[in-house]
């Protein structure tokens, strides 16, 4: 009889229909050292914001929609104050 590791079943908070523009903003983002991420909270979800390697937690706690629309927000947040490109249209 042969015996097989349980694959662990992490929490998932779905997938966030996300638009070229928000994967411009995301990956300026991560390039400039700003990351965020959503996380369980219990049955719930937070995103938390991680700033040059300095973490920041939003205080709010989401149902799993929510939290991945906020997580595109953020990215959308930072993009919009730090990119100074202005011929950047994004």
């Amino acid at each position: 009889m042969a015996f097989y590791k349980k694959t662990a079943k992490g929490k998932n908070p779905g997938s966030h229909p996300y638009t070229n523009e928000d994967m411009k903003r995301v990956n300026w983002c991560m390039n400039k050292g700003i990351k965020v991420a959503v996380i369980p909270n219990g049955t719930k979800w937070q995103v938390e914001v991680n700033l040059n390697k300095k973490i920041h937690l939003d205080s709010k706690i989401y149902e799993a929609k929510e939290a991945t629309e906020k997580m595109y927000k953020y990215y959308k947040y930072y993009y919009d104050k730090y990119n100074v490109n202005t011929n950047d249209n994004g």
